[in-house]
């Protein structure tokens, strides 16, 4: 599987892995399929978001 970055758009993390789709979820990213998704990136969005960055990559990796 190819390793899921922070720079990696919302849209091309999902393509790469649907089940990150929960993870983003719970975060509170609700929005996956809107086009922000398919040119923010994921640190983009968490900036947006207000979340921690370090705290959702740790999330993801451990799918």
């Amino acid at each position: 599987m190819n390793k899921i970055t922070k720079e990696m758009t919302i849209g091309e993390i999902l393509r790469v892995n649907p089940d990150v789709a929960p993870v983003l979820m719970e975060a509170g990213m609700h929005c996956l399929g809107c086009p922000s998704a398919q040119g923010e990136t994921l640190e983009e969005a968490a900036m947006v978001h207000g979340m921690d960055i370090d705290d959702l990559m740790t999330k993801i990796a451990a799918l």
